[in-house]
Formats: structure tokens, C-alpha cells, sequence
């Protein structure tokens, strides 16, 4: 059962909504952000041509560049007295790209998360561990508030304090858990270090994001802490968490919740717009944001698109798991492969553990790549074997061929309690 009408209407009428809402929305854009009014003037577009989606090829791109350069607020559409919240991005890698919401914004994306959490299995009266990060990072209070506007019970544990995590699972009797796929993994881990058997507990679900993950690691997920694991997908610059997730009956793709965002799968080489199921880079337009309208954002993950009606009855179109994100991609000896793909086709092996780090150098004008993989506790080979086993699949499967490959002991790959795993190491 859906937890809104919308989430089941036909095709024709979300058609008809959308069409509505980007009309409205670009126009509002174009009257309240100086950006779009001159994006939209240089690529020689007006509001009045905008009739439905079937226009929006001709709008101009937003880029994640676009949100630094109009730091901090050169995007916002309201003055900030209507802005009840700000959020922002780590600004890791430059500026951090500040995102605002006015009561209405808030007021979608607790809906939009009570929305994906519904999709998740999670019910009213549910006890539901907040294991993400609070504070400017929006997985936190996204997963808060949404968690509170379905009615269910929220644990703010956040980020981090993994002893107290497992208490609190235990004591409290949690029944779901969200936090990122590496985290997940850690706190089984734990338990074991612990002797906690963690699938005699209430829990029976986890929501996971933030990072790209393979099915075998969520393979590994499910069978660690015996649970249901969902994917949720969602970006700062768009809301947060809730722009999409995977429903518990069928766990194939995420639906985009598309009243409120568009999605589209271009081309990440030429920017034109891909067919139904083709592979590509995912761009988003909101359709119903207030504080900082998005057109056409390029969110850099590769994924595509699958507009069949889902076994659960849902017609929101589904998302594929992200594979990668456009800068992720690795290029080694003329070679094109994101991590995802080196990972999956090493779990897929079974003796080789979801922990594994990759480290590229340059020697004089040559790429070159190194990878560090645990072995399973269980395993009864010999690191050569399993050396030689994985550089073998890399070779057939993905034409990769490492400079070396490690096989090291459990435990020796570093963990991340707090934040996003890091798992390639550029020092080129």
C-alpha cells in the first residue's frame, strides 16, 4: 500500500502535473534568480516557451561549479527572512555549495521522506536508528524529520559512537536502521568483537545511501545483520535524502518521487539526453522548490531509467542502483572502469571481503594501479590463489589489469565510523 495517492496515478495525469509545475517553476526562476535569467537569455530561452517537459532540452545545465561560483547565496530565490533552514555540502573539494529551504521546502521534504521511508517498510509506531550525520549535512535531519512525519519513533544517534549504536539497537529494540552501506558493515564487525548476534534482534531493515554500493555488499548487509536492505537516494543541491528510494517488494530501482523532480539520464559526454534504459548521467529539475530552484542539475551519478510499472504498483519511474559518479571514473593504461565495477567483480568471488581500498600513481608518463583487498574470515586458501583468482576476473570481465593486487587479513583496511568511505586514493 502506497503512502500517497500520487505515488500510483497514471502516467498521463503525473504528466500533466509536471508539465504544470516546471512551466511554473522556470518562470519562477527566471523572475527571482539572476542566474537563470541570464542562463536562460545567453542560450536564448523564455519562459513562455516552456510548455511542458518536452521542453526541457533547451534549457541550460546547472553544474555543481554553479553552486560554488554563486556562493553563498547567489541562487537563492526567496530573501533570507523567508529561509527557515540552510544546509550545505562538505566542501571537500572547494566551497561547500550552500542549499536553503522556506517552511513549504521543509514541509515537501518531510513528506517526500515519510513518502520513501513508507516505501521502505517502516510503518507508524516504528522505532527507527538515525545513524546519519547531523548537523549541515542533510541525511541527518532529512531522515529525522521524515521519520517523525510518518509517525514512526526516531533514535538521533547520528554519526559515529558505534558501542552505543549496538546498545542501542539491543535496548531499545530498533526496528529499522539508517546509515550509510560501509557503516553498516562496520557495526556488524563490532557485534562480532562483541559476540552480539545481531540478527536476534528486532531489526529488520536498514536504509542505506549516501555512497554507491554493489548488490554483493548489500548481499553481505542482509546476511551480516539479517535484515531487508533498502537503498535510498537524495542530494543537497535537490532536497536531501527523499528524492528517491527502492520499494521493499520488488528491490529493483529507485522511484523517483517525480512530482517534485524530473529526472532525466543524458549523455555525460555531450549532454544530449539518453533513451529509456540507457546508461547515462543523471540530471534533475525540481519542480516544486521554493528557496532555491534547480534546473536541469547535473548530479554527476551514472544511472538510467525504467518507466515500467513496478511489481508493488507504484508508476514512479525507477532509477537504477548508481553504479559511479561521472568523476569517479578511473582511466588506467587507456582503460575506462568506475570502482563499482572492480568491486562487484570481486565480491563476486565470495572469498574476497566488502573492504578494499585502490591506489593510483603516476610513473613518469604512466598510470599505474594498486589494489588492497581483505579475504573473508572464513577463507581457507592461500593469499597467492586468491591474488592470482583476482587478477584473472579483472583481466576477462573488465579488460583491468592492476599493477598489484594485495590480499591482506581481516581488519587490516581502515574503517569509517563517521562520513562517506573512502575507497580510492588518487596520488597522481
Amino acid at each position: 500500500m502506497a503512502y500517497s495517492d500520487i505515488e500510483t496515478a497514471s502516467r498521463e495525469d503525473l504528466r500533466e502535473l509536471q508539465d504544470d509545475r516546471l512551466a511554473e517553476t522556470v518562470e519562477y526562476a527566471y523572475e527571482n534568480v539572476d542566474f537563470y535569467r541570464e542562463a536562460l537569455d545567453e542560450a536564448g530561452v523564455s519562459p513562455d516557451d516552456v510548455d511542458s517537459v518536452d521542453d526541457l532540452a533547451e534549457l541550460p545545465f546547472t553544474t555543481k561549479e554553479d553552486f560554488r561560483d554563486e556562493y553563498p547565496d547567489g541562487l537563492f530565490a526567496v530573501d533570507h527572512e523567508d529561509v527557515r533552514r540552510i544546509h550545505a555540502s562538505s566542501g571537500t573539494t572547494g566551497k561547500p555549495k550552500i542549499v536553503a529551504y522556506t517552511e513549504d521546502d521543509l514541509g515537501v521534504w518531510k513528506e517526500v521522506m515519510a513518502r520513501s521511508l513508507h516505501a521502505a517498510g517502516v510503518r507508524p509506531g516504528d522505532t527507527v536508528q538515525n545513524a546519519y550525520g547531523y548537523g549541515l549535512f542533510t541525511g541527518g535531519l532529512g531522515f529525522h524529520d521524515g521519520v517523525e512525519e510518518l509517525g514512526a519513533t526516531v533514535i538521533p544517534t547520528g554519526g559515529g559512537n558505534t558501542a552505543r549504536q549496538l546498545d542501542m539497537l539491543r535496548d531499545l529494540d530498533s526496528d529499522a536502521l539508517a546509515c550509510t552501506p560501509s557503516y553498516c558493515l562496520y557495526l556488524a564487525e563490532a557485534a562480532d568483537e562483541r559476540m552480539m548476534d545481531v540478527r536476534e534482534l528486532p531489526l529488520s531493515r536498514v536504509v542505506i545511501g549516501a555512497e554507491p554500493f554493489t548488490d554483493p555488499m548489500r548481499e553481505e548487509i542482509e546476511r551480516a545483520l539479517g535484515v531487508t536492505a533498502v537503498d535510498v537516494y537524495g542530494l543537497s543541491e535537490i532536497i536531501g535524502p527523499g528524492v528517491s528510494i527502492e520499494c521493499e517488494e520488488a528491490q529493483d530501482g529507485l522511484h523517483v518521487w517525480e512530482d517534485h523532480f524530473y529526472p532525466e539520464v543524458v549523455d555525460p559526454q555531450t549532454g544530449e539526453p539518453l533513451p529509456e534504459g540507457e546508461e547515462g548521467e543523471l540530471v534533475l529539475t525540481s519542480l516544486t522548490k521554493e528557496a532555491l530552484p534547480v534546473l536541469r542539475y547535473r548530479t554527476g551519478d551514472i544511472t538510467s531509467l525504467n518507466y515500467e510499472k513496478c511489481d508493488c504498483g507504484r508508476t514512479a519511474v525507477r532509477m537504477d542502483n548508481v553504479t559511479g559518479r561521472t568523476d569517479d571514473l578511473l582511466i588506467v593504461r587507456g582503460v575506462n572502469v568506475y570502482p563499482s565495477q572492480i568491486e562487484e567483480v570481486m565480491l563476486d568471488l565470495g572469498d574476497v571481503a566488502p573492504h578494499y581500498r585502490i591506489d593510483l600513481y603516476r610513473e613518469d608518463t604512466l598510470d599505474t594501479m594498486e589494489i588492497t583487498v581483505e579475504h573473508h574470515e572464513d577463507f581457507r586458501g592461500t593469499p597467492d590463489d586468491l591474488r592470482e583468482e583476482i587478477e584473472s576476473e579483472l583481466r576477462d570481465v573488465l579488460e583491468v589489469r592492476p599493477d598489484e593486487v594485495e590480499v591482506v587479513e581481516p581488519g587490516e583496511i581502515e574503517r569509517t565510523e563517521v562520513g562517506k568511505v573512502k575507497r580510492v586514493f588518487d596520488h597522481r
